[in-house]
């Protein structure tokens, strides 16, 4: 394929081709749910309108967004030093497992713009545990990425499990949730602070976790492409022999990227519990993991291509679940089939238009 790439104008692969694989996506979903006796044109309508329609609904599409973002950059920090971290999951779950700690134990002792920073703070450093252990096993004992961050999600599942059952419990309560945190912990609401300059807003769980989520893709995109950090991880990507030869210690910074891969993963912690939930809970985190892959995939591993694919994965949520409202005969699970059909042409069938755009294009510079 790197002949292909050559023959490729660099707009055509980072831009068109994901586009194309998107709409062949979408195309194939109609097809679905004309076999399922749904106009497609009409839940087309009611999906964008659940997600952009109004306030409400476009509250929830950013939410969304925010923490396939967040997931989308780990794997792709990863996907830049060679490495398939699939364990977005459980580092995610292990992020709000530090906030939630940190929250019930400083809730009321800390001012909140200073507890709001530690939080962002734990939750990256739980997470970038969570992460660095898989990496060193990799880069140090030749343990296959995959296989040992699929396992350390499921750790991280039990772990949470066993906490939440015998440790963390609120007091007479058989719910498996922590206490409700101290407002002075929560992070603020994007439709309260627009309300307090004077703009109403329709309430949402959208917060401004969604900030922190943008200056983690201008972080990443300054990491990976204008530090030396940066240089290294991609040049171990590439080739890790040129890597050495070059004087760059592969195994370290692939247990530097992979642990920065974990704490873009936590950051879903600091959006679930301060920003939405409140308390500590089973499943917050559920689906954004795997989610950020395909992510990940459809975005190029670049910041600007996550946000935008994100965007879509948060309009599918949104707009997914307002088209379960209002069909009887459509229900949550047609979402699961469209992210697997995004995810079939974005990853599986990347290529599929490459060969010929790669020969349309030869013929016309000739």
């Amino acid at each position: 394929m790197k002949g292909l790439d050559q023959a490729l104008p660099r707009w055509v692969n980072i831009g068109l081709l994901p586009l194309l694989n998107v709409v062949t996506a979408l195309l194939v979903s109609a097809l679905v749910f004309l076999v399922i006796d749904v106009n497609p044109l009409k839940a087309a309508e009611i999906l964008l309108y659940g997600a952009f329609g109004y306030q409400e609904g476009l509250g929830f599409t950013l939410y969304y967004t925010t923490n396939f973002i967040f997931t989308g950059l780990a794997v792709a920090i990863a996907f830049h030093v060679g490495l398939f971290n699939i364990g977005g999951e459980g580092q995610a779950y292990i992020g709000g497992l530090g906030v939630g700690l940190l929250c019930l134990a400083l809730d009321t002792s800390l001012p909140g713009p200073a507890l709001l920073l530690l939080s962002v703070l734990v939750a990256g450093l739980f997470g970038a545990a969570w992460a660095f252990i898989p990496g060193w096993l990799q880069a140090y004992r030749g343990s296959h990425i995959v296989i040992t961050t699929i396992m350390f999600n499921f750790i991280a599942s039990s772990l949470m499990v066993y906490l939440m059952v015998n440790v963390l419990r609120e007091p007479g309560q058989m719910t498996p949730q922590s206490r409700l945190l101290d407002e002075n912990s929560w992070m603020p609401f994007v439709h309260e602070v627009l309300a307090g300059i004077g703009i109403e807003f329709e309430a949402s769980p959208l917060n401004l976790s969604i900030i922190l989520a943008l200056l983690c893709a201008l972080g990443t995109w300054l990491l990976i492409w204008k530090t030396k950090w940066g240089y290294e991880i991609r040049t171990v990507g590439f080739n890790r022999d040129a890597a050495v030869y070059a004087g760059i210690k592969p195994a370290y910074v692939m247990v530097l990227a992979m642990a920065i891969s974990g704490a873009m993963a936590g950051m879903v912690g600091v959006n679930e519990i301060s920003g939405v939930q409140h308390r500590l809970i089973l499943d917050f985190h559920y689906g954004y993991g795997f989610a950020g892959i395909a992510v990940a995939l459809m975005g190029r591993n670049h910041p600007i291509g996550i946000i935008l694919a994100a965007l879509l994965f948060g309009v599918l949520y949104q707009g997914g679940a307002e088209l379960a409202f209002e069909m009887s005969n459509i229900n949550r699970d047609i979402v699961v089939v469209m992210q697997g059909l995004v995810i079939l042409f974005c990853g599986a069938l990347e290529f599929l238009y490459k060969p010929l755009l790669a020969k349309f294009f030869k013929e016309k510079a000739a």
